[in-house]
């Protein structure tokens, strides 16, 4: 797992705008009458609607789309009973997940009360105000009265997902699990350690899905729960065993299952040797688990195992459930989440472990080919598929079982609306991230005496997605190192200036000047250039020193741009090299070319930036389907650029038969494809989700890309330099340390791909 300093949690928490979260209008709100529409008078009207009939606050407000994650602080985490105020920057993460999973609002409550009957008025009292309750961090055994009561007198879904989710996702794990064992769930001993509340459920939900009560070994910190124990509350009193075992690596002799949920480092390797064959070994106290995995497969060759760490296969996370669940409970109007509802999904999440898996998934998580077995036994976080799967089969449940309020007839129509909700291609910044940690490349650093390209190396090493090299004045750049305690001590330093380089700076000046001899340079100005950071930094791309270089930050674009392409060059073929930028919107990513090389291409010129666009978009294993930008559709208005455009077209689809590609089009219609099918209906980018902008020429490219970063909901990528004979990226100046990173990330890639 990525090392997270203190510092860096806290910089991120605190750094612009406090939190994690904010409330966004959704409706004009400029004009005064936006303003009257949105409170006094307008206002009156949908209160009016909904005074006669309850139910149409869902039509007129955010209440069908809006969870409360409420806690009061009492079981944190592993952090304990740290208070309300203590405990919401995890509500706050926890309504992040609710929202970039599900597309589902989230107000985080914290409540001031352990006392379960104060802490269950406060949530009846704000309960209407919402379309469903996801209690969070509430400690045992409070949090099973406090949910069985809310449940009981509230009619909207309520769930504690410290409760369900671990078993909801655990059960579908195990169901998976005990099919490539081979063993049936009726027949197999289980042994838990843990007795809270996520033990207890899943114990509950075991028994759901066939297992034997008999067959269940519960511990917790004092030993077995047996007849010989007193003082035990309602819940565990129900997994009392007639076994007689002395501690639990006795009563994990001759087990099929082990379930942990209590502490790290409880289980030693030589207590899975007394296990039966193909033990199935589920490790989920986190950060630590139970047993580690290498020391759990050492150990059992044949175990098939599970923690809850991203770092290892099989990671049981209840991100796989509770967004989804909420997001099918509240499709349909539930008035609870009932068992047939988590049955629901504990075999839609299980069947979907078994289904093919799309290369993106494979991509995301460095895999050259997940297939269902004993590594991978449960569906990745981040698979898009989710989405499409769980809700709708928690819907049906909902439905069958009588707690809907609203039907849904068409299904498919239902899946389409939940793809469209999310943008489902934005996982491609976590896809190029994992592709890059699997073979990281050099990469090297011009301007390494500035805080933010120190801070980004020190990232990208830590998460292993590049190996840095640092170029400028050692003793300067090991001040700042010092100076924002960074952990550089392994990076090399390169000083270009410095005697000792003075043999390397020789031999890459002699190099230089064989390339540019008959372009202007002397001998003695090729040896002197390589003093300078940018074009001894491309000499060592052009050398195989390192792989790729990263500059810009403190320079105006031209400069770096002219070393690089005296040093590295175009590659062979191309006339012109382009930049594209990657925006990551709601909708899913959508690449900009040409934003900052070329002033006015030819039509020429917009075929060879369409096809370096193009190929580019395919490495990150995404289809393009490019519209060419006008003032003008199809020649509606006449003009030289139009006439350029539709030129360029004309080539692109003689020259690449199989590209999603047309134009001349103008932008709204390129992107709406309602608009479209109107006006246009021939278009080849008709249904087509167009995700690839060409512009004309770089006025309109350059200003499109910036507005859209400055006034949407926009992360930007870029400029990615295309047609390079080797990658070389320049930033844009003063960016911020993540965008450096992402460029890091891109160059890693684009290495990669020069590879093979």
């Amino acid at each position: 797992m990525a090392h997270i300093s203190t510092e860096d949690a806290l910089e991120y928490h605190s750094q612009g705008r406090p939190g994690k979260i904010e409330v966004i209008p959704t409706k004009p709100h400029n004009s005064q009458r936006d303003l009257s529409l949105a409170y006094s008078p307008g206002v009156a009207e949908p209160c009016l609607k909904i005074a006669d009939n309850k139910d149409d606050v869902y039509k007129y407000t955010i209440k069908g789309n809006l969870v409360a994650v409420i806690s009061n602080g009492t079981a944190v985490l592993g952090l304990g009973n740290i208070g309300p105020e203590a405990s919401k920057p995890v509500m706050e993460g926890k309504g992040i997940l609710f929202k970039i999973f599900a597309d589902i609002d989230v107000f985080d409550i914290e409540v001031d009360a352990t006392d379960p009957e104060k802490f269950i008025a406060a949530v009846k009292a704000i309960a209407p105000t919402f379309g469903g309750i996801n209690l969070e961090d509430i400690k045992a055994p409070e949090c099973f009265e406090i949910e069985k009561r809310l449940r009981e007198e509230l009619d909207i879904p309520v769930m504690h997902d410290d409760q369900h989710g671990t078993a909801i996702i655990s059960a579908a794990a195990l169901i998976n699990a005990l099919e490539i064992a081979g063993k049936k769930i009726e027949d197999v001993k289980i042994v838990i350690s843990g007795a809270g509340a996520s033990a207890i459920s899943c114990a509950h939900l075991y028994i759901a899905v066939g297992a034997k009560q008999e067959n269940i070994m519960m511990f917790d910190s004092k030993g077995l729960l047996d007849k010989t124990r007193t003082n035990l509350s309602e819940e565990k009193l129900f997994f009392i065993s007639d076994k007689k075992v002395k501690d639990l690596k006795e009563g994990m002799k001759g087990a099929d299952v082990f379930i942990g949920l209590s502490k790290g480092g409880l289980v030693k390797p030589d207590m899975l040797e007394g296990m039966n064959k193909n033990p199935i070994v589920f490790a989920l106290a986190n950060p630590t688990p139970e047993i580690s995995y290498p020391e759990a497969t050492a150990a059992r060759e044949d175990v098939i195992m599970a923690t809850g760490r991203s770092d290892y296969p099989n990671q049981v996370n209840n991100v796989l459930g509770f967004p989804f669940i909420f997001r099918g409970a509240l499709d349909v109007r539930a008035k609870r989440i009932n068992e047939e509802m988590k049955m629901a999904a504990v075999h839609a999440i299980a069947g979907l472990a078994k289904e093919p898996v799309p290369e993106s998934v494979n991509l995301a998580y460095g895999s050259r080919h997940l297939v269902f077995g004993p590594e991978y036994i449960i569906p990745k976080p981040n698979d898009p598929r989710l989405i499409t799967t769980v809700p709708p089969a928690v819907a049906k449940a909902a439905l069958e079982s009588g707690v809907a309020r609203i039907n849904i007839v068409d299904w498919e129509a239902y899946k389409q609306e939940l793809t469209k909700r999310l943008g489902l291609d934005n996982d491609l910044l976590k896809g190029i991230t994992s592709k890059a940690k699997e073979n990281p490349k050099r990469v090297v650093f011009a301007e390494s005496d500035h805080y933010k390209i120190l801070k980004a190396a020190q990232q990208v090493k830590d998460e292993g997605i590049a190996k840095p090299i640092l170029l400028g004045d050692k003793t300067k750049i090991k001040k700042l190192i010092a100076e924002y305690n960074l952990d550089l001590s392994d990076v090399p330093i390169v000083n270009p200036r410095s005697a000792e380089e003075e043999s390397r700076r020789n031999r890459f000046g002699e190099a230089f000047w064989e390339k540019r001899k008959r372009k202007g340079y002397t001998l003695f100005e090729a040896r002197k250039i390589m003093r300078e950071r940018n074009y001894f930094g491309g000499m060592m791309i052009e050398s195989n020193v390192a792989d790729a270089m990263i500059s810009g930050i403190t320079r105006k674009y031209a400069d770096p741009i002219k070393a690089a392409l005296e040093t590295i060059g175009v590659r062979k073929g191309v006339k012109r090299v382009s930049g594209m930028y990657i925006l990551l919107t709601k909708k899913g990513p959508f690449f900009l070319a040409d934003t900052t090389m070329n002033i006015d291409p030819s039509a020429e010129d917009l075929v060879e930036i369409t096809a370096l666009t193009a190929n580019c978009v395919k490495q990150f294993n995404i289809v393009p389907r490019i519209a060419m930008l006008s003032y003008s559709n199809f020649g509606s208005v006449k003009g030289d650029i139009p006439q350029k455009v539709s030129k360029a077209v004309s080539i692109l689809h003689e020259q690449y038969p199989g590209m999603i590609v047309d134009g001349d089009i103008q932008a709204n219609f390129a992107l709406n494809n309602d608009l479209l099918k109107e006006q246009f209906p021939f278009s080849e980018l008709m249904n087509k989700s167009v995700n690839t902008l060409i512009f004309p020429n770089l006025v309109s490219g350059n200003i499109a890309y910036k507005l859209m970063q400055e006034l949407g909901d926009v992360e930007a990528i870029g400029p990615i330099l295309l047609g390079m004979e080797k990658p070389a990226h320049i930033l844009q100046l003063g960016c911020s340390v993540r965008e450096i990173v992402n460029m890091v990330t891109i160059a890693v890639i684009d290495a990669q791909a020069r590879g093979k």
